[in-house]
Protein backbone atom coordinates (compact mmCIF):
# COMPACT_ATOMS: atom_id res chain seq x y z
CA UNK A 1 0.00 0.00 0.00
CA UNK A 2 1.07 3.07 -1.14
CA UNK A 3 -0.93 5.38 1.80
CA UNK A 4 -2.34 3.97 5.81
CA UNK A 5 -5.28 1.86 5.52
CA UNK A 6 -5.94 3.20 9.40
CA UNK A 7 -6.61 6.65 8.18
CA UNK A 8 -8.72 5.47 5.36
CA UNK A 9 -10.83 3.66 7.72
CA UNK A 10 -11.16 6.30 10.12
CA UNK A 11 -12.07 8.59 6.89
CA UNK A 12 -15.19 6.41 6.01
CA UNK A 13 -16.64 5.90 9.00
CA UNK A 14 -16.86 9.40 9.52
CA UNK A 15 -18.11 10.50 5.79
CA UNK A 16 -20.50 7.41 5.44
CA UNK A 17 -22.69 6.57 7.55
CA UNK A 18 -23.50 2.89 9.25
CA UNK A 19 -20.52 1.14 8.63
CA UNK A 20 -20.15 -1.93 10.78
CA UNK A 21 -16.60 -3.94 12.11
CA UNK A 22 -13.45 -3.70 10.92
CA UNK A 23 -12.72 -2.41 7.45
CA UNK A 24 -10.74 -5.16 4.61
CA UNK A 25 -8.67 -3.62 1.85
CA UNK A 26 -7.96 -5.61 -1.52
CA UNK A 27 -6.12 -4.58 -3.71
CA UNK A 28 -7.36 -5.37 -7.51
CA UNK A 29 -4.74 -6.34 -10.28
CA UNK A 30 -5.15 -6.33 -13.80
CA UNK A 31 -5.33 -2.83 -14.45
CA UNK A 32 -2.83 -0.76 -16.08
CA UNK A 33 -3.73 2.92 -15.01
CA UNK A 34 -5.80 4.06 -11.73
CA UNK A 35 -5.26 1.74 -8.68
CA UNK A 36 -8.51 0.41 -7.48
CA UNK A 37 -9.26 -1.61 -4.11
CA UNK A 38 -12.46 -3.54 -2.44
CA UNK A 39 -12.78 -1.53 0.83
CA UNK A 40 -15.07 -4.42 3.10
CA UNK A 41 -17.16 -3.83 5.94
CA UNK A 42 -19.33 -6.30 7.62
CA UNK A 43 -22.40 -4.68 6.67
CA UNK A 44 -21.05 -2.27 3.26
CA UNK A 45 -18.58 -3.88 0.15
CA UNK A 46 -17.55 -0.95 -1.95
CA UNK A 47 -14.94 -0.10 -4.46
CA UNK A 48 -12.25 2.83 -4.26
CA UNK A 49 -10.51 3.77 -7.01
CA UNK A 50 -7.48 6.92 -6.98
CA UNK A 51 -4.86 8.13 -8.63
CA UNK A 52 -1.42 6.50 -8.50
CA UNK A 53 0.92 8.43 -6.85
CA UNK A 54 2.71 10.00 -9.63
CA UNK A 55 1.29 10.58 -13.47
CA UNK A 56 3.09 11.16 -16.18
CA UNK A 57 0.69 12.80 -17.99
CA UNK A 58 -0.89 15.79 -17.37
CA UNK A 59 -4.58 14.75 -18.61
CA UNK A 60 -4.58 11.08 -17.76
CA UNK A 61 -5.71 9.65 -14.25
CA UNK A 62 -9.06 12.38 -14.36
CA UNK A 63 -10.93 10.12 -11.41
CA UNK A 64 -12.81 13.41 -11.00
CA UNK A 65 -14.30 12.95 -13.80
CA UNK A 66 -14.84 9.22 -13.78
CA UNK A 67 -16.96 9.66 -10.82
CA UNK A 68 -19.09 12.24 -12.49
CA UNK A 69 -19.94 10.98 -15.03
CA UNK A 70 -21.17 7.53 -13.53
CA UNK A 71 -23.02 9.90 -10.60
CA UNK A 72 -24.61 11.63 -13.51
CA UNK A 73 -25.65 8.46 -15.60
CA UNK A 74 -27.77 7.22 -12.38
CA UNK A 75 -30.63 9.02 -13.63
CA UNK A 76 -30.73 7.08 -17.21
CA UNK A 77 -30.86 3.31 -18.89
CA UNK A 78 -26.89 2.74 -18.66
CA UNK A 79 -25.70 0.30 -15.73
CA UNK A 80 -23.14 1.71 -13.35
CA UNK A 81 -22.40 1.78 -9.58
CA UNK A 82 -23.62 3.74 -7.60
CA UNK A 83 -21.38 6.90 -6.48
CA UNK A 84 -20.71 7.82 -2.73
CA UNK A 85 -18.34 10.31 -2.48
CA UNK A 86 -15.68 11.97 -4.07
CA UNK A 87 -12.43 13.00 -2.28
CA UNK A 88 -10.43 16.02 -3.47
CA UNK A 89 -7.40 16.26 -1.50
CA UNK A 90 -4.54 14.13 -1.25
CA UNK A 91 -4.38 13.76 3.11
CA UNK A 92 -6.05 10.07 2.56
CA UNK A 93 -4.98 8.00 0.48
CA UNK A 94 -2.10 10.47 -1.11
CA UNK A 95 -4.18 11.46 -4.21
CA UNK A 96 -7.97 12.06 -5.03
CA UNK A 97 -9.72 9.21 -4.96
CA UNK A 98 -13.61 8.16 -4.98
CA UNK A 99 -15.53 5.62 -3.57
CA UNK A 100 -18.53 3.49 -5.07
CA UNK A 101 -20.26 0.88 -4.11
CA UNK A 102 -19.38 -2.43 -5.35
CA UNK A 103 -21.43 -4.62 -7.62
CA UNK A 104 -21.57 -8.50 -7.80
CA UNK A 105 -21.36 -10.17 -10.85
CA UNK A 106 -18.78 -11.48 -13.87
CA UNK A 107 -16.28 -9.64 -15.84
CA UNK A 108 -14.85 -11.45 -19.17
CA UNK A 109 -11.18 -10.15 -19.83
CA UNK A 110 -11.29 -13.00 -22.66
CA UNK A 111 -13.05 -11.94 -25.43
CA UNK A 112 -13.58 -15.67 -26.84
CA UNK A 113 -15.17 -16.30 -23.52
CA UNK A 114 -13.97 -19.89 -22.76
CA UNK A 115 -15.98 -22.79 -21.11
CA UNK A 116 -19.39 -21.09 -22.39
CA UNK A 117 -22.15 -22.32 -24.41
CA UNK A 118 -22.52 -21.70 -27.66
CA UNK A 119 -25.38 -19.32 -27.33
CA UNK A 120 -24.87 -17.40 -24.11
CA UNK A 121 -21.41 -16.11 -25.76
CA UNK A 122 -23.62 -14.75 -28.50
CA UNK A 123 -26.07 -13.31 -25.90
CA UNK A 124 -23.14 -11.60 -24.20
CA UNK A 125 -21.74 -10.21 -27.42
CA UNK A 126 -25.35 -8.93 -28.39
CA UNK A 127 -25.63 -7.37 -24.51
CA UNK A 128 -22.61 -5.52 -24.88
CA UNK A 129 -23.52 -3.93 -28.36
CA UNK A 130 -27.10 -2.84 -26.78
CA UNK A 131 -25.57 -1.12 -23.35
CA UNK A 132 -23.27 0.65 -26.06
CA UNK A 133 -26.12 1.84 -28.02
CA UNK A 134 -27.92 2.53 -24.84
CA UNK A 135 -25.07 5.37 -23.83
CA UNK A 136 -24.79 6.74 -26.84
CA UNK A 137 -28.90 7.46 -27.15
CA UNK A 138 -28.36 9.13 -23.73
CA UNK A 139 -29.31 12.98 -23.71
CA UNK A 140 -25.96 14.22 -22.48
CA UNK A 141 -26.79 18.05 -21.97
CA UNK A 142 -30.34 16.90 -19.70
CA UNK A 143 -27.93 15.05 -17.17
CA UNK A 144 -26.07 18.19 -16.21
CA UNK A 145 -22.84 17.05 -18.81
CA UNK A 146 -23.23 20.17 -21.35
CA UNK A 147 -19.78 20.56 -19.94
CA UNK A 148 -18.37 17.61 -19.65
CA UNK A 149 -16.23 17.78 -23.14
CA UNK A 150 -16.22 20.33 -25.94
CA UNK A 151 -19.02 19.81 -28.97
CA UNK A 152 -17.68 18.89 -32.39
CA UNK A 153 -14.07 18.65 -33.42
CA UNK A 154 -13.84 15.10 -31.63
CA UNK A 155 -11.44 13.40 -33.77
CA UNK A 156 -9.31 16.63 -34.78
CA UNK A 157 -9.35 17.44 -31.06
CA UNK A 158 -8.46 13.66 -30.15
CA UNK A 159 -5.64 13.07 -33.06
CA UNK A 160 -4.22 16.50 -31.43
CA UNK A 161 -3.83 14.93 -27.60
CA UNK A 162 -2.88 11.06 -28.66
CA UNK A 163 -0.05 12.84 -31.04
CA UNK A 164 1.07 15.27 -27.43
CA UNK A 165 0.77 11.96 -25.85
CA UNK A 166 2.86 10.19 -28.35
CA UNK A 167 5.57 12.46 -28.02
CA UNK A 168 5.62 12.73 -24.56
CA UNK A 169 5.69 9.21 -23.22
CA UNK A 170 7.73 7.29 -26.60
CA UNK A 171 9.93 4.73 -25.66
CA UNK A 172 11.63 4.66 -29.13
CA UNK A 173 10.70 5.63 -32.76
CA UNK A 174 7.86 4.23 -34.45
CA UNK A 175 7.33 4.95 -38.52
CA UNK A 176 3.76 3.53 -38.44
CA UNK A 177 2.97 5.75 -35.77
CA UNK A 178 4.07 8.81 -37.28
CA UNK A 179 2.46 7.64 -40.76
CA UNK A 180 -0.73 7.22 -38.83
CA UNK A 181 -0.47 10.35 -37.35
CA UNK A 182 0.02 12.10 -40.61
CA UNK A 183 -2.76 10.05 -42.69
CA UNK A 184 -5.32 10.24 -39.83
CA UNK A 185 -5.35 14.23 -39.79
CA UNK A 186 -5.37 14.38 -43.45
CA UNK A 187 -8.49 11.78 -44.04
CA UNK A 188 -11.38 13.16 -40.98
CA UNK A 189 -14.61 12.35 -41.75
CA UNK A 190 -17.42 14.50 -40.54
CA UNK A 191 -17.42 14.59 -36.56
CA UNK A 192 -20.32 17.02 -35.87
CA UNK A 193 -22.15 14.28 -33.97
CA UNK A 194 -21.81 14.22 -30.25
CA UNK A 195 -22.58 11.80 -27.91
CA UNK A 196 -20.88 10.67 -24.50
CA UNK A 197 -17.94 8.62 -25.74
CA UNK A 198 -16.79 5.70 -23.12
CA UNK A 199 -13.44 5.82 -24.85
CA UNK A 200 -12.44 2.93 -23.55
CA UNK A 201 -16.07 0.16 -24.10
CA UNK A 202 -14.87 -3.28 -24.64
CA UNK A 203 -16.08 -6.64 -22.91
CA UNK A 204 -13.10 -6.58 -19.99
CA UNK A 205 -14.80 -3.05 -18.75
CA UNK A 206 -18.30 -4.56 -18.63
CA UNK A 207 -19.88 -6.63 -15.61
CA UNK A 208 -22.32 -8.83 -15.96
CA UNK A 209 -25.02 -10.56 -14.35
CA UNK A 210 -24.18 -13.34 -11.51
CA UNK A 211 -25.66 -15.72 -14.00
CA UNK A 212 -27.67 -13.71 -16.57
CA UNK A 213 -26.18 -12.58 -20.13
CA UNK A 214 -26.74 -9.20 -18.70
CA UNK A 215 -24.69 -6.09 -18.41
CA UNK A 216 -25.31 -4.73 -14.99
CA UNK A 217 -22.25 -2.06 -14.54
CA UNK A 218 -20.03 -0.36 -17.27
CA UNK A 219 -16.89 0.49 -15.40
CA UNK A 220 -13.86 2.44 -15.86
CA UNK A 221 -14.75 5.56 -17.62
CA UNK A 222 -11.17 7.92 -16.90
CA UNK A 223 -11.05 8.05 -20.79
CA UNK A 224 -14.68 9.07 -20.92
CA UNK A 225 -16.02 12.62 -22.59
CA UNK A 226 -18.03 14.44 -24.91
CA UNK A 227 -17.03 12.71 -28.34
CA UNK A 228 -18.22 10.96 -30.96
CA UNK A 229 -20.33 7.32 -30.69
CA UNK A 230 -18.00 5.52 -34.20
CA UNK A 231 -14.82 5.58 -32.36
CA UNK A 232 -16.57 4.06 -29.48
CA UNK A 233 -18.11 1.33 -32.12
CA UNK A 234 -14.51 0.83 -33.67
CA UNK A 235 -12.68 0.50 -30.38
CA UNK A 236 -14.99 -2.11 -29.07
CA UNK A 237 -14.34 -3.85 -32.63
CA UNK A 238 -10.55 -3.72 -31.98
CA UNK A 239 -10.87 -7.96 -30.77
CA UNK A 240 -12.14 -8.99 -34.56
CA UNK A 241 -9.01 -7.52 -35.65
CA UNK A 242 -6.45 -8.32 -33.40
CA UNK A 243 -4.84 -12.16 -32.63
CA UNK A 244 -5.67 -13.79 -29.43
CA UNK A 245 -1.71 -13.17 -28.75
CA UNK A 246 -2.31 -9.66 -28.92
CA UNK A 247 -4.16 -8.25 -26.03
CA UNK A 248 -6.80 -11.09 -26.14
CA UNK A 249 -8.17 -10.55 -29.97
CA UNK A 250 -10.38 -13.29 -31.61
CA UNK A 251 -8.99 -13.25 -35.06
CA UNK A 252 -8.43 -16.11 -36.67
CA UNK A 253 -11.14 -17.81 -33.91
CA UNK A 254 -13.94 -19.64 -35.52
CA UNK A 255 -16.65 -17.65 -34.71
CA UNK A 256 -19.54 -19.28 -36.05
CA UNK A 257 -18.12 -22.69 -33.51
CA UNK A 258 -18.05 -20.59 -30.78
CA UNK A 259 -21.41 -18.65 -31.20
CA UNK A 260 -20.12 -14.67 -31.73
CA UNK A 261 -20.94 -12.73 -33.69
CA UNK A 262 -18.77 -11.61 -36.92
CA UNK A 263 -17.99 -8.14 -36.82
CA UNK A 264 -20.90 -7.44 -39.52
CA UNK A 265 -23.37 -8.92 -37.69
CA UNK A 266 -22.45 -7.42 -34.56
CA UNK A 267 -22.28 -4.33 -36.17
CA UNK A 268 -25.28 -4.03 -37.80
CA UNK A 269 -27.24 -5.23 -34.15
CA UNK A 270 -25.46 -1.98 -33.28
CA UNK A 271 -26.90 0.27 -35.96
CA UNK A 272 -30.09 -1.26 -35.52
CA UNK A 273 -30.12 -0.51 -31.55
CA UNK A 274 -28.82 2.45 -31.80
CA UNK A 275 -30.87 3.82 -34.78
CA UNK A 276 -27.90 4.49 -37.07
CA UNK A 277 -27.84 4.76 -41.02
CA UNK A 278 -24.24 5.23 -41.30
CA UNK A 279 -21.67 2.89 -39.87
CA UNK A 280 -17.58 3.04 -38.94
CA UNK A 281 -15.17 2.99 -41.70
CA UNK A 282 -11.46 2.45 -42.11
CA UNK A 283 -10.79 5.78 -40.68
CA UNK A 284 -12.74 4.93 -37.30
CA UNK A 285 -10.54 1.62 -37.00
CA UNK A 286 -7.20 3.38 -38.20
CA UNK A 287 -7.75 5.90 -35.33
CA UNK A 288 -8.96 3.10 -32.45
CA UNK A 289 -5.97 1.20 -33.32
CA UNK A 290 -3.48 3.78 -33.31
CA UNK A 291 -4.89 5.61 -30.27
CA UNK A 292 -4.80 2.33 -28.47
CA UNK A 293 -0.83 2.05 -29.50
CA UNK A 294 -0.26 5.53 -27.86
CA UNK A 295 -1.87 4.29 -24.86
CA UNK A 296 -0.17 0.97 -24.59
CA UNK A 297 3.36 3.15 -25.18
CA UNK A 298 2.25 4.79 -22.07
CA UNK A 299 2.03 2.05 -20.04
CA UNK A 300 5.71 1.04 -21.53
CA UNK A 301 7.03 4.22 -20.47
CA UNK A 302 5.43 4.04 -17.37
CA UNK A 303 7.19 0.49 -16.67
CA UNK A 304 10.60 2.17 -17.18
CA UNK A 305 9.82 4.93 -14.70
CA UNK A 306 8.91 2.42 -12.24
CA UNK A 307 5.29 3.43 -12.02
CA UNK A 308 3.80 1.09 -13.15
CA UNK A 309 0.29 -0.13 -12.04
CA UNK A 310 0.67 -3.72 -13.20
CA UNK A 311 3.12 -5.82 -12.58
CA UNK A 312 3.07 -7.06 -16.25
CA UNK A 313 3.26 -3.31 -17.56
CA UNK A 314 6.44 -4.05 -19.63
CA UNK A 315 5.37 -6.73 -21.27
CA UNK A 316 1.53 -5.13 -22.51
CA UNK A 317 3.70 -2.07 -23.13
CA UNK A 318 5.14 -3.93 -26.42
CA UNK A 319 1.89 -3.88 -27.92
CA UNK A 320 2.39 -0.46 -28.89
CA UNK A 321 4.10 -1.77 -32.17
CA UNK A 322 1.69 -4.56 -32.68
CA UNK A 323 -1.06 -2.07 -32.63
CA UNK A 324 0.00 0.33 -34.72
CA UNK A 325 1.00 -2.50 -37.68
CA UNK A 326 -2.23 -3.54 -37.06
CA UNK A 327 -3.50 0.20 -37.72
CA UNK A 328 -1.24 0.60 -40.89
CA UNK A 329 -2.72 -3.13 -42.28
CA UNK A 330 -6.37 -1.14 -41.92
CA UNK A 331 -4.60 2.12 -44.12
CA UNK A 332 -3.17 -0.53 -46.53
CA UNK A 333 -6.59 -2.34 -47.22
CA UNK A 334 -5.60 -5.67 -45.54
CA UNK A 335 -8.47 -6.25 -43.42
Amino acid sequence: MDFEPDRLEDFLIGAIGGLQGKMQLERIGGGQSNPTYFVTFENRSMVLRKQPASSLLPSAHAVDREYRVMRALAATDVPVPTMLLFHAERDIVGTPFYMMDRLQGRVFPNYALPGMQASERRAIYLAMADTMARLHKVDWAAIGLTDYGRQGSYFTRQIARWTRQWQMSKTAENADIERLIAWLQKNIPDQTETTISHGDFRLGNLMFHPTEPRVVGVLDWELSTLGHPLADVAFNCIAYRTLPAEYGGIRGLDLAALGIPSEAEYLQHYYRQSGRSDGVTPFHFAFALFRLAVIFEGIAARALSGNAVADNAAEVGQLSRVFAARAVEVLEGIL
